[in-house]
């Protein structure tokens, strides 16, 4: 995830077109040239390859560590074709190029620079998202630019301006929503992910403030008031900018890591769901999870047919020594998954193990 940001915060910082890495900015902070090179490297090459699903074109960009300036400077085009390889022609990387020679495309095709993680629209929400606030910024050239900000710090200012916005009638998205606003599909999910919440939102222009919080169904009875946000449990706050960034147009990028943090584990299986109906919308979703039960809920989809297990990748990283290596296990069309290492989502199984064994 950490690459792909990378890229992106490089390229809009103009840094790519004049042959170097903007390692330090709003999406990313890796530090030096030397906190990016691997520790056991036997080379100072760092590559990127990425692969157009439209085109059969792979981009391939490298960089050299130069280390008497401690930085990263784009290698020539030999050098990083004979470094890292390329399955195009296309693919070229030059340290004085222009954006039009960087970013090559096929005869009536789109740039390089025009789709994510380079251009397009990426939509990244961190772990570490605000809490929650009685009173939120409302800005009016941010939503416009729908920018809620890496932690999810202006994501009811952005919701606020795109909620009466709607989706296409046949989005997987609007499953169970009376309509298709983007008020209402949110409201339907957050009710999905905590029963008898909704959200409210009323907006202060002339204060640049958006006043938000969450009232609650009562059973057999009126909607109660509107309660402070920082009077509920931190998991409804937590959602928000997840549930946005799920909801983004066909086309987008979104990544999200820990999209489960303060949920229910009922929650989380629900949001899983979410994210593959995003999929199916067509949004690329890249998820970064620790839960066992968003996984299962991923499975579950599969299982009920909802998405093809073709679509769904696992990736499992766990380090040896000063290497990460990275296990791939699949999914059958019956949810199943066809490797389990040691340590991935396995603790439940193990706990269970010693609670149901005698007592010596």
């Amino acid at each position: 995830m950490q690459a792909l940001l990378l890229l992106r915060q490089s390229h809009v910082a103009g840094k790519l077109d004049g042959g170097s890495l903007a390692l330090g900015g709003e999406f990313v902070d890796l530090g030096t040239g030397q906190d990016v090179l691997f520790e056991d490297a036997t080379s100072g090459a760092v590559g990127f390859s990425l692969r157009r699903s439209d085109a059969p074109e792979t981009l391939t960009l490298g960089f050299e560590y130069i280390k008497s300036e401690d930085r990263l400077a784009a290698m020539d085009v030999d050098s990083s074709v004979s470094a890292f390889g390329t399955q195009s022609n296309r693919a070229m990387v030059h340290q004085n190029s222009l954006a039009g020679n960087f970013f090559p495309s096929p005869e009536g095709g789109r740039r390089w620079d025009e789709i994510p993680p380079l251009g397009g629209r990426v939509m990244y929400v961190n772990a570490a998202r605000s809490g929650p606030r009685n009173f939120h910024l409302h800005s009016a050239e941010l939503a416009h630019r729908g920018d809620m900000g890496t932690r999810g710090d202006f994501a009811l200012n952005y919701f606020a301006g795109i909620q009466d916005r709607w989706l296409q009638g046949n989005d997987p998205r609007c499953e169970g929503t009376p309509t298709r606003a983007l008020f209402s599909i949110v409201g339907n999910w957050i009710q999905d992910l905590s029963p008898s919440a909704h959200l409210k939102l009323d907006t202060i222009t002339d204060a640049e403030t958006i006043i938000a919080g969450f009232s609650s169904d009562r059973r057999n009875d009126v909607e109660t008031r509107r309660y402070r946000s920082t009077n509920v449990g931190f998991g409804l706050s937590n959602i928000i900018p997840v549930l946005v960034a799920l909801l983004e147009p066909k086309g987008s990028l979104c990544m999200i890591e820990h999209p489960e943090a303060h949920l229910h584990p009922c929650g989380q299986t629900r949001l899983a769901e979410l994210a593959v109906r995003a999929c199916l919308a067509g949004v690329q979703v890249i998820i970064e999870t620790h839960s066992d039960h968003f996984l299962d809920g991923i499975r579950i989809a599969v299982r009920d047919e909802l998405v093809d297990p073709s679509k769904v990748a696992i990736h499992y990283f766990q380090r040896t020594g000063t290497r990460a290596e990275v296990l791939s296990p699949t999914i059958d069309s019956n949810g199943r998954v066809s490797v389990w290492p040691e340590g991935f989502f396995d603790q439940h199984e193990e706990n269970l193990s010693r609670l149901l064994a005698p007592k010596a």
